[in-house]
């Protein structure tokens, strides 16, 4: 048999578990928790650094030109590692921020670094700009 708590202030701490060896596991599991994020942090710092490709890609926006009522020609400037192959989705774009021509290009390996490419884009109406929207490796 165990004995009654004598105050009420230990009653309510037995009621509602704030006993000392309550206080202990709960500091326990936070030590354990801590333990745990840091293992899985550090996992997560150590893959991304060492299995990611250390091929990077830049693209820059160079303009356009020649709009007319049917086309656009874009301009614009890819920075990749030589012998690395590059596509590019290159788009025109309306008053309306619509977009009015599109083309996927596929830009081969090449031994330099940066090179800039032009595209004659036809558009589906009159195009107030165009640009590349995006680049990957492939």
């Amino acid at each position: 048999m165990t004995s009654a708590p004598t105050t009420t202030q230990q009653r309510l701490d037995e009621r509602y578990g704030r006993t000392p060896g309550a206080e202990r596991r709960t500091r326990r599991l936070m030590i354990i928790a801590g333990i745990v994020f840091a293992a899985v942090f550090t996992a997560w710092v150590v893959w991304g650094g060492l299995s990611g490709t250390n091929a990077e890609l830049e693209v820059r926006d160079l303009g356009y030109a020649n709009a007319t009522e049917t086309s656009i020609e874009v301009r614009w400037e890819v920075s990749v590692e030589p012998g690395t192959s590059v596509s590019c989705a290159v788009q025109a774009l309306n008053e309306s921020f619509g977009i009015v021509g599109w083309r996927v290009i596929e830009l081969p390996a090449s031994p330099e670094r940066t090179r800039v490419f032009v595209e004659t884009l036809r558009t589906a109406e009159p195009a107030v700009t165009g640009l590349p929207y995006r680049c990957w490796l492939t």
